[in-house]
């Protein structure tokens, strides 16, 4: 089964900023790339444009297991990486049900889908350093216990474990990747580290005087997304199925973040940034760290971008868009 044709593998949640990522890494590893696309009013492929000549795309739904069997058995892939989910933390608190049906329940869908469908496939379940949330010890490792602080944690730690569940439980070959922060430029203006790329573009540009931010003092192990994807893909080339935390092992702050970003564009944050409670969670994560050397030594995994170099890629591409943009609305 994964001998010398061309393996296939689907990629639920393509259209998010790793599923654009691993697309285009698997297609240079010369698979075909399937996409699991939920049907939408309006549909958002601007991560993916650039490869929609490239991949196919299918209409299924995380929450219609149904749907999942049918995509399954259709395309009968190699692998799966399951990474759809409600990604943002702070929506998690107002829809604190759907997060659970998507982000929990919904891999146990995909699980059943792929025991009925396709039960010889590999299994890559997008796991979280949100799980650790209010963390009981530094830094974190794959044996750390887990205490999340907000429903979408808590969803994630469901979704980890049903996954270990189904691996003990029907010898099917899942895993689950704890990855930490990881951003890019196809990250999510809702995201902190989009926002404040963005948000310095524009008080560059001139579009606005000030940036609206929450706590500054949180810290994080933030890497580079295109980075990420490799792990997960290494995750599933190993002989036997394991879990690994993937980080960087390296704790930024928000008020580094904020720093560099502003630095970087000639700008003095302290001019335009204003600290608004608005945006509070209201249980804090203050500190994640990720002990990821189990990875680089079975996965021989490590990073190749550093967070200063990810800041700076990330406030050079929104600075040119909003530029393009600007000038786009003059013409």
């Amino acid at each position: 089964m994964r001998g010398s044709r061309m393996k296939k593998a689907l990629i639920t949640g393509i259209t998010g900023q790793d599923g654009s990522y691993l697309a285009e890494f698997l297609l240079s590893k010369g698979y075909q790339v399937h996409g699991m696309v939920r049907r939408a009013s309006t549909e958002k492929f601007e991560r993916i444009s650039h490869l929609i000549d490239k991949i196919t795309l299918h209409q299924a739904d995380l929450l219609d297991e149904l749907s999942l069997i049918n995509t399954l058995a259709l395309i009968k892939p190699d692998e799966i990486y399951n990474l759809a989910a409600m990604s943002f933390v702070p929506t998690s608190w107002s829809q604190p049900i759907l997060t659970g049906e998507f982000t929990a329940m919904g891999v146990t869908r995909i699980l059943e889908a792929m025991r009925k469908s396709c039960p010889r496939a590999r299994f890559y379940q997008a796991s979280s350093s949100e799980m650790f949330g209010k963390v009981r010890e530094m830094p974190q490792t794959e044996l750390t216990p887990f205490y999340p602080r907000s429903p979408y944690g808590v969803s994630k730690v469901y979704g980890h474990y049903i996954t270990v569940n189904y691996r003990e439980s029907y010898d099917l070959w899942t895993v689950s990747g704890i990855l930490f922060n990881h951003e890019s430029p196809r990250r999510g203006l809702e995201f902190v580290t989009r926002k404040v790329s963005n948000g310095v573009a524009r008080i560059k540009m001139g579009l606005q005087k000030e940036l609206r931010m929450g706590n500054l003092d949180s810290k994080r192990d933030w890497g580079f997304a295109g980075d990420y994807v490799e792990a997960m893909w290494l995750m599933l080339q190993q002989k036997k199925p394991d879990d690994f935390v993937i980080a960087t092992g390296i704790a930024h702050s928000v008020k580094e973040l904020v720093t560099i970003a502003f630095d970087h564009a000639g700008l003095n944050w302290r001019k335009h940034v204003v600290i608004d409670p608005e945006f509070i969670r209201p249980a804090e994560v203050e500190h994640l760290l990720g002990d990821s050397s189990k990875a680089r030594k079975i996965l021989k995994w490590k990073p190749k971008v550093d967070f200063e170099g990810l800041v700076r890629m990330m406030v050079d591409a929104d600075v040119e868009r909003v530029a393009r943009e600007k000038t786009c609305s003059f013409c």
